[in-house]
C-alpha cells in the first residue's frame, strides 16, 4: 500500500482566498450586519503580542442583578437528550440559569400507542434514543417547537444537519432578540452561492449570535458519565462562551472554550468523512496500521480543507478535543464507523439507507450526506484530485467504487498552481 497526499503550506497565497468565491456571502452578511455592537479591545496573548478581540453585547447587559437565563434545546436524539442532561444537572446548581430545561422534541408515536413526549414526560427518560439513562426531573419535553423556544435567551441546537435551514425558517420571529445560540450539529449546508456552517445558517437565518460545542463526544459514555472532553468554539465574546462552558461542564464532562468558530466547527463536520473511511478499513479487516493511516491522512485533509475555506482557521484548534482528539473516539467507536464497516462487510450491495434504518433506530448518520457535500464543493472547485481521501469515500459510498478502494489510490499529480510555494506541503 502506497500514500501519496498533497497538502497546503500553512500560510496559503492571498491571491487563492481571493478566489474563493464560491464561499457564500450571504454566511458572512449576519455578522457584517452586528457592527455596530461590536467593540474592539486588546487581550494579552503569548509574550510580546496581542490579540483583537471583539466584543458583543448580546442584550443581557442591564437586564438586573435577578435576571436568570432561560434553556432550551432544540433536538432530543442521542445527543440532544444528553446535552439536555448535561445542561439540566447545572441549571439546577446555578442561580444565574432558570431550573427548567424544555428540550423540543420531534413528536413520534411509539409501539406502545404512546406520544414519545409524553413518556419521556412521565418517566424523565428518552425511552427511544437514550433509554436507561434519567435526564433530570427538570428537563420538560415539548413537542411544540415555538413554545419551547417562547421566552428562552439561550438555544442549543443539536438535530441533524439537514433539517435545520426548515427549523430556521420556522423560528424566524419566534424568539427573542438577545438569545444566544449554540450549535452542537456536525455538517455543513452547501447552495448555490457555495458551503454555509450550520452556525452561519442560524445566525443569518435568526439574527442572532451562534457558538459551537464539537468534541471527543460519543453520547452514550457521557450519558453514564464517563470522562469526556469537548470544545466551544466563540466568535467574539469571551464572556459567552463562559456561560456555555458553565452551562455544560461536568466533573466528567470537561469544556474548554475556543476563539475559533469555523476551525471548531469544521473539525466536528469532517471527522464523519474520516470516520466512515475508518469503517471500510475495519469492514475489510485491513488492520490498525492502516487505519491509523488512515485517521492520519484524514486529519491532515480535514486541516488542509479548513484552511482553504477560512483563513481564520488556527493550527491550534486541530490539537484540541474538537479535533485530533475527536477523529480518534469517532473512527473507533461512532455510528459513522459502525454503519461503514457494515457496509464494507456487505461489500457494498446494501445501502447506507438501508443499514442505517436497521442499525440505528431512528438515529441519522452525518458522514455519507457530509461526504456528498464536501465533494460538491471540491467538484466545483477543481480540487479532487487534492482531497483523495475524501473524494475516495463519496465515490465509494454511492457506489461508484468498492470498499476496498479506500487504500487504492492512483498518485495524481497535484495541482500545485494553487499554491503560493509549490515546494510546500503541510
Amino acid at each position: 500500500m502506497r500514500f501519496r497526499f498533497p497538502l497546503y503550506s500553512s500560510s496559503p497565497s492571498s491571491s487563492l482566498f481571493s478566489n474563493l468565491s464560491f464561499i457564500s456571502s450571504s454566511c458572512f452578511s449576519t455578522f457584517l450586519s452586528m457592527a455596530p455592537a461590536f467593540e474592539t479591545v486588546s487581550a494579552p496573548q503569548q509574550e510580546g503580542e496581542t490579540e483583537t478581540v471583539t466584543s458583543y453585547s448580546t442584550g443581557n447587559d442591564g437586564q438586573g442583578v435577578g435576571f436568570k437565563s432561560k434553556v432550551t434545546v432544540v433536538g432530543s436524539g442521542n445527543w440532544g437528550s444528553v446535552a439536555a442532561k448535561l445542561i439540566a444537572s447545572n441549571t439546577l446548581k446555578l442561580n444565574s440559569f432558570h431550573d427548567e430545561v424544555r428540550m423540543w422534541v420531534f413528536e413520534e408515536t411509539l409501539q406502545t400507542g404512546e406520544k414519545l413526549t409524553d413518556v419521556i414526560n412521565k418517566t424523565n427518560e428518552n425511552v427511544k434514543y437514550l433509554p436507561g439513562i434519567r435526564l433530570g426531573k427538570n428537563v420538560v419535553a415539548d413537542p411544540d417547537l415555538d413554545n419551547a423556544v417562547k421566552d428562552a435567551n439561550m438555544l442549543v441546537f443539536v438535530t441533524p444537519h439537514q433539517f435545520m435551514e426548515g427549523i430556521c425558517k420556522r423560528l424566524v420571529g419566534k424568539v427573542r432578540g438577545d438569545v444566544e445560540a449554540i450549535s452542537l450539529i456536525k455538517g455543513m449546508e452547501v447552495k448555490m452561492e457555495g458551503p454555509c456552517m450550520i452556525s452561519n445558517l442560524i445566525s443569518e437565518q435568526l439574527g442572532i449570535n451562534c457558538s459551537v460545542l464539537m468534541g471527543a463526544n460519543i453520547a452514550n459514555e457521557i450519558a453514564v458519565e464517563k470522562f469526556s472532553e469537548a470544545t466551544v468554539g466563540y466568535r467574539h465574546n469571551r464572556e459567552i462562551a463562559e456561560q456555555w462552558v458553565k452551562l455544560f461542564g461536568t466533573p466528567y464532562f470537561m469544556v474548554t472554550p475556543v476563539q475559533d468558530v469555523e476551525g471548531v466547527e469544521l473539525c466536528g463536520t469532517l471527522k464523519n468523512i474520516v470516520a466512515i473511511a475508518a469503517g471500510f478499513v475495519d469492514g475489510l479487516d485491513m488492520g490498525n496500521n492502516t487505519k491509523a493511516a488512515i485517521m492520519r491522512i484524514g486529519l491532515r485533509e480535514m486541516k488542509a480543507f479548513s484552511k482553504l475555506l477560512f483563513s481564520s482557521v488556527r493550527d491550534s484548534t486541530f490539537f484540541e478535543s474538537c479535533g485530533v482528539a475527536d477523529v480518534i473516539t469517532t473512527c473507533l467507536g461512532g455510528r459513522n464507523r459502525k454503519v461503514a464497516e457494515a457496509f464494507a462487510r456487505n461489500g457494498g450491495k446494501r445501502s447506507f439507507d438501508e443499514l442505517e434504518a436497521e442499525m440505528l433506530q431512528g438515529q441519522k448518520l452525518q458522514g455519507v450526506s457530509t461526504a456528498r457535500e464536501v465533494y460538491e464543493v471540491l467538484s466545483h472547485r477543481g480540487w479532487l484530485e487534492l482531497f483523495p481521501l475524501f473524494s475516495t469515500v463519496h465515490e465509494i459510498c454511492i457506489g461508484h467504487l468498492p470498499p476496498s478502494a479506500i487504500v487504492e489510490y492512483s498518485e495524481k499529480k497535484p495541482k500545485l498552481s494553487l499554491l503560493e510555494d509549490s515546494t510546500r506541503y503541510i
